[in-house]
């Protein structure tokens, strides 16, 4: 994989992804190697992030590599004016790979194109975001020990979510049964139905999901994102339609993980965290793993 970029999770094969899996069950056991004692990082956030900057930031540390960047637009030279392709131009010259997370949909892409070292995509905009995707995998992969012929929930703003698209993208994969749960505003794009429709995959959509909770295998909560939205009334409209409290949880599957992204606001409530069924915390730790084992893929180090 060296020199390659990571900008969709269709830039992966099924084989590379249980590569890079196997290689983050190796990185749990022992995070802390030098593996990247020689090369320079770049983190590159035009738009706000905790989880996947601090996750990036801390895997990247454990392997002894060192970082330049910045974490948000405001303290770059994009506001003198600078474009993206003279800002990764400048950026390549001093590093061994690019770790961008940007608000326009295609600009990781671009940046690959402009780059003579990997690219790898941390959100880029309501498109993709294929690191929090791997390390989705991980934690389903770890919690049902497989990936295949699972039942996983997907949860809210399913128009907007570049999580959902990304594992709905990889999930496919697999022997996956999809049940779309949102309201009308927030739907799935038809792109991505029509997509599973040629492979076969089954898929349901749904206003509510009280009544079918017990089939669900993965619970995938996403949060309704006020920064999509261009009226504040429409966000105000869909913002709490979807809250999960830990007594629905009663009587669900054994194995049922519920997972988020995160940040969270008000879509699950913070009696669900006591419960053992409960995993985001836990997946967010994964994306340390996840995501040192992509980096030294990608610089062939591993």
């Amino acid at each position: 994989m060296k020199n390659k970029s990571l900008v969709s999770i269709d830039d992966l094969s099924t084989d590379e992804m249980v590569s890079i899996l196997d290689l983050a069950e190796k990185f749990e056991k022992e995070p802390s190697q030098r593996l990247l004692e020689d090369s320079v990082i770049a983190t590159l956030f035009f738009e706000p992030s905790t989880r996947t900057r601090l996750s990036f930031e801390s895997a990247i540390s454990r392997l002894g590599g060192k970082i330049i960047g910045f974490t948000d637009a405001s303290s770059s030279s994009v506001t003198k004016g600078e474009s993206l392709n003279d800002t990764i131009r400048t950026v390549n010259n001093y590093c061994d790979l690019i770790v961008m997370r940007h608000p326009v949909e295609g600009s990781a892409r671009l940046a690959s194109e402009i780059a003579d070292v990997p690219v790898v995509n941390a959100g880029d905009g309501a498109n993709q975001h294929p690191t929090q995707t791997m390390l989705d995998l991980y934690s389903i992969r770890k919690t049902q020990k497989s990936l295949d012929n699972l039942n996983i929930f997907l949860v809210g703003d399913l128009k907007y979510g570049r999580t959902v698209h990304s594992l709905l993208m990889a999930m496919s994969r697999w022997n996956t049964t999809f049940n779309f749960i949102s309201p009308d505003e927030l739907k799935m794009p038809v792109e991505y139905k029509l997509y599973l429709d040629s492979l076969g995959l089954k898929y349901y959509e749904h206003s509510d999901f009280t009544d079918i909770i017990k089939e669900a295998d993965v619970i995938y909560m996403t949060r309704v994102q006020k920064e999509r939205f261009s009226d504040p009334i429409e966000y105000e409209k869909v913002k709490n339609v979807y809250v999960l409290r830990n007594h629905m949880l009663r009587d669900t599957k054994e194995n049922l993980k519920v997972l988020h992204p995160l940040p969270r606001v008000n879509e699950i409530h913070r009696d669900v965290d006591v419960n053992t069924k409960s995993y985001y915390f836990q997946q967010a730790l994964n994306g340390v793993y996840t995501r040192q084992a992509i980096l030294t893929r990608l610089l062939d180090l591993k």
